[in-house]
């Protein structure tokens, strides 16, 4: 009986110390992931806030255009690819309040420049399309999050195929945040998931990439 009790003891006592570690590393791979995060968030940032500056200062500066509008592409398709791997440290993590908190400053960064996309291709007369992805973040239906995923793949094909056409920008539409709400009325986007294509055209229904595609020509 005495060594019955010592064998449970000492299984006990493993499985506790298996638990804790399986917590402790846990808690260091997340907070792994939000440090890689706030890494990209500050280079991001550093980056947006130079493309606004070299946007207002082109009458002054003389900038050229070309320039502006290929930094402009190039710093697009970062935006979407940070935007993918954020999606997948999110979808790996149990959502924290930091790791919302992290995704509206995303926001905000991705709508600052999608604003100062829109004036450098005014300015420049540029071709690229801009194409702004509202979707639902926070506790999507199960209909939305179908739909999302569809939405989600077609684009990013597009997005593969057409290169620097498209300047592809995902924005949470549901994060209660001023500007963006704004944006959304300012544009009349009133369902989520939409894709909003060169300020003008809105999406809610698509069946395959020919019902996005036949706007971006």
């Amino acid at each position: 009986m005495r060594s019955q009790k010592f064998v449970f003891l000492y299984a006990l006592i493993g499985s506790l110390i298996i638990f804790n570690i399986g917590i402790f590393m846990g808690y260091m791979l997340e907070s792994s992931r939000i440090e890689e995060i706030n890494k990209m968030y500050t280079n991001t940032e550093m980056k947006i806030l130079d493309q606004i500056m070299q946007g207002n200062s082109m009458a002054v500066l003389e900038l050229d255009c070309d320039s502006l509008i290929k930094e402009n592409i190039n710093f697009g398709d970062e935006i979407f690819e940070e935007a993918q791997l954020i999606q997948k440290y999110e979808d790996a993590n149990i959502m924290s309040d930091e790791i919302i908190s992290q995704h509206k400053r995303y926001d905000l960064l991705r709508a600052l420049f999608w604003i100062n996309s829109v004036k450098i291709k005014d300015k420049c007369n540029s071709s690229y399309h801009n194409v702004v992805y509202f979707y639902q973040y926070n506790n999507p239906s199960l209909e939305q999050t179908s739909k999302q995923k569809v939405f989600s793949n077609l684009l990013s094909q597009l997005k593969e195929e057409l290169g620097n056409k498209i300047l592809l920008i995902p924005l949470s539409g549901d994060n209660d945040i001023p500007s963006i709400t704004l944006l959304r009325e300012e544009y009349n986007i009133t369902e989520l998931p939409t894709i909003l294509i060169d300020e003008e055209t809105r999406l809610t229904e698509i069946n395959s990439r020919e019902d996005i595609e036949k706007y971006l020509t």
